[in-house]
This record gives structure tokens, sequence and C-alpha cells, in this order.
């Protein structure tokens, strides 16, 4: 696809842009106070088992639906749980400056929160195509009537697997550090090997962190290496990543290169910082992936946690990224009085996704969906618009 230019986000101020369609209408002064909600973030969440053709979901979530705006709907690697994969970069500050706009809502692989109950020997555990078929049972019990997926790892390719089953039920995704391959005969034996001379913990720190993260940067290392090993049920932890490592390839194709190629639908943002174990599978799920509506952000400085490591950057990012698709009012700059911020490369990079996601409305202020685009004739005659960013 056409690669533009390489723009960098370290630095630059965030912008103020001013949204036609504010997504609460007659609320923006109290939108603008953000203490109030600040203060209320750790107190808000509400926990709830719900139940689905293949067993319980454990579901924290914050907010309500209100009109016709998604839901953000998260979900974790192996080895973790929603608090320690998205915790660091849902509490970032800024981060929270979106997450006011959007109901929230955190999926818990089966097994995999905090105080879980050990499954009983024998239990089969959901495959991944289950575990993506558990998730419409989360909308509806929510009553959302669409979601913009945020998926680390595991979880990434089980969003992904949800967007080609249900893609009326998924108006984007973030997909950090996704692997769209199965694992081969030689990789399976590697893994099974592996499995037999390293302890749990120690096997999916190696699924998270590369080799030079876990020889450098041993402070965050140890921290989850101690997490892993009383946080999760070790016993349901090993289940979900046998489950994962017995994944098959995720059946998508680059439209136009073979007949009848399947793809995700929705606007989707690829993230993988460039020191990542992931690093060559987000790669190649780029190259399968249909260029008008995807995005493809390799984070400087950053290794296998991004959302950790590099969460103001990838804050950021993600606030391009929705109003690309249409939404967010305005973006503030606190260290600025007020008023418009010009950045020639930021303002570049969202009329790109402006331009790439087709964000139209409607003549009654309602907002239409952005992941039908790419199957209009309009999508098809446009020129590629994938981006490569670095920052």
């Amino acid at each position: 696809g056409l690669l533009l230019q390489e723009m960098t986000m370290a630095g630059l101020h965030e912008l103020r842009f001013t949204e036609e369609k504010p997504l609460l209408r007659g609320q923006d002064a109290e939108l603008e106070n953000s203490d109030v909600f600040l203060s209320a973030v750790d107190t808000d969440w509400k926990e709830h088992d719900i139940e689905t053709p293949y067993g319980l979901l454990h579901v924290v979530i914050r907010g309500s639906p209100k009109g016709n705006r998604p839901a953000i709907l998260t979900y974790h690697d192996v080895g973790l749980n929603h608090k320690l994969c998205f915790n660091t970069f849902f509490n970032y500050e800024d981060m929270q400056e979106i997450t006011k706009h959007f109901v929230v809502c955190h999926v818990d692989a089966p097994g995999q929160q905090a105080g879980a109950s050990q499954f009983p020997q024998g239990y089969q555990y959901p495959s991944m195509d289950q575990l993506a078929a558990m998730l419409p049972s989360v909308v509806q019990h929510f009553g959302f009537k669409y979601v913009i997926g945020i998926g680390v790892g595991a979880g990434a390719y089980v969003l992904a697997k949800f967007a080609l089953i249900f893609p009326d039920l998924v108006e984007g995704l973030v997909l950090m550090n996704i692997d769209p391959n199965g694992k081969g005969w030689i990789d399976w034996a590697a893994a099974k090997l592996s499995g037999l001379t390293s302890t749990l913990p120690d096997t999916v720190l190696s699924h998270l962190f590369s080799q030079e993260e876990l020889a450098n940067n041993t402070e965050l290392v140890q921290s989850y290496r101690q997490q892993i090993g009383s946080v999760v049920n070790q016993f349901n932890l090993q289940l979900f990543l046998n489950m994962y490592n017995s994944r098959r390839d995720l059946d998508i194709n680059r439209p136009g290169t073979v007949p009848n190629a399947k793809t995700l639908r929705c606007p989707v943002m690829l993230v993988v910082g460039d020191n990542a174990p992931a690093e060559d599978g987000v790669v190649e799920c780029n190259s399968k992936l249909d260029p008008t509506n995807t995005t493809f952000l390799k984070m400087a400085d950053s290794g296998g946690l991004p959302q950790v490591t590099q969460p103001g950057k990838l804050t950021e990012a993600f606030k391009y990224f929705l109003q690309g698709m249409g939404y967010i009012a305005h973006l503030k700059d606190r260290r600025l009085s007020g008023g418009t911020v010009p950045s020639a490369s930021m303002t570049r990079l969202a009329r790109s996704r402006t331009a790439s996601l087709t964000s139209a409305s409607s003549v009654d202020g309602t907002r239409q969906r952005a992941c039908t685009h790419s199957e209009s004739t309009e999508a098809m005659g446009q020129i590629n618009h994938t981006m490569e960013v670095s920052c």
C-alpha cells in the first residue's frame, strides 16, 4: 500500500478539535469538568457474571449505554486479566478524558479474573472460536448496539474472531500484539518442550516480553512474574494458554488477493512495540487486512506491553483513531489556556484517518456506521490509505 511519511507523536501537543456533533449534546460544560469524573474512577465499576453458551464470563463495567455510541470493550492477553493488562492504560489521566465519553466494559477470559475458582479436572476450556462466540451475550446483556474492541495478544485474536463472525456488532478494533497464525508443528513441539523445562510464569513471560526486555527491564518483568504467579489461578491459566497455543490461522486475506477473501470490515489500528516478540505476527496481520481502513502503529522505545510502558503515546494514537471514526468532541491541551494548537503532523494524521474511514453523518444528526464503508464502491475506488506510523 501507499506508505505515508512517518510521523513522530512524542512531544506533540494534544489538540482541540471541534466535532460537528459532540458526543453528549448540551452537556459540554459538564464534560469540561473532569475533576468529578476522576474522583469517581475507582468507585463506579460494577462486576457481573454473565451466562453465555460456553459458560460464565466475568465482566467489569462502568457507565451505561447512551444513544448510538458504542461501548469500549477490552480483552486481555494470556497470563493476565483486565486489571493486570489494562489498569495502567485506563488509569492514565488523558485516557480518562476519552473514557468519560463511553461505556467501558472489561472482559476477563473464563477463570482468569482475580479470585476465580479453579476449574475441575477434565474441564474443557472454550476454543478461541467459542471465546469469541461468548461476546454477543455480553453485548446483549448490557444493551450495547456495537463495540469498539481493544485487545492484546490472545485477546486481540479473540476480538478479531468476534469481528469476523459478528461484523455488525463491531465498530472498530485496536489490536495489540496480534498473531494471526496458528502454531506449526515445530512451534507446537517447542512450546511443549518449553513447558516441560520452564515454570508456567516463565512461559507466559516469554510470550509477553522479548528476550531483551527479560534481560534488561528486570523491575517490570519481576513485577509481572509475581502477579502472574499469585493473582491468576495457575490451573485455569494453563488451560487458557493451551487453547491459545492450539489456535488456528485467523481466516483473513487482503481483499482482491484471493477469491471471496474474508477481512475485517471495521476500522482497525494495529499496535506493536519495536522491541516486542509479536512484531512479525503484527506485520503479517497488517499485510492481510484491507488497506483502506487499517492503521499500523509501531511504537518506539516499547516492548511487549505498550499499554503499560507507553500509555501516553497509545492514548494519543487512540484519540485520533476515534476522531477519524467521528467520535471525541475535542482534545484538550492542559498546558495551554485554550484554543486550537495547529500541528502539521497530527493534522495530516487526523485527515488521513477521516478520509480513509469516510465517516458520514445523516441529516438528522445520528451517526452512521463506519464499519460498512469497506464494502462500498467508493471505498473500493480509494487509494491505499494504510498508514505506518512510528511514534
